[in-house]
């Protein structure tokens, strides 16, 4: 759990730093690379939120690759929220079909344990 929600609020701080610049008014009328510092500021606390989510999830049994496709949909959960609260973008049926199918990647990432019997 501890690792989810770090990963949850570290992309919130993501989505903002990448996409906040796009509707935002503090960033309107700043220099590309005065917009690039601000983002870097704020993907910051991306950070610092990212490497113990990810250091606490594997000292707890789950593989790079579970981290990284959870990692993922959340990335996409967050910005699904981003898109229509600032962006103001829906939600088409053809994102939802590829969300979902995202999330068909997490199941099978974490249903089965890597390295298991093979048949031959």
């Amino acid at each position: 759990m501890k690792t989810f929600l770090l990963l949850v609020v570290s992309n919130i701080f993501m989505t903002c730093a990448w996409y906040g610049q796009l509707k935002w008014k503090i960033f309107e009328g700043k220099s590309l690379a005065v917009v690039i510092l601000m983002s870097w500021g704020i993907a910051f606390f991306e950070y610092c939120l990212m490497v113990p989510a990810n250091r606490d999830g594997y000292a707890h049994g789950l593989s790079g690759y579970q981290l990284k496709i959870i990692q993922e949909v959340i990335t996409l959960a967050v910005f699904v929220g981003f898109a229509w609260l600032v962006l103001g973008e829906k939600l088409t049926w053809n994102y939802a079909v590829s969300f979902g199918l995202i999330l068909l990647a997490v199941y099978f990432a974490t249903a089965f344990k890597p390295g298991g019997p093979t048949s031959h």
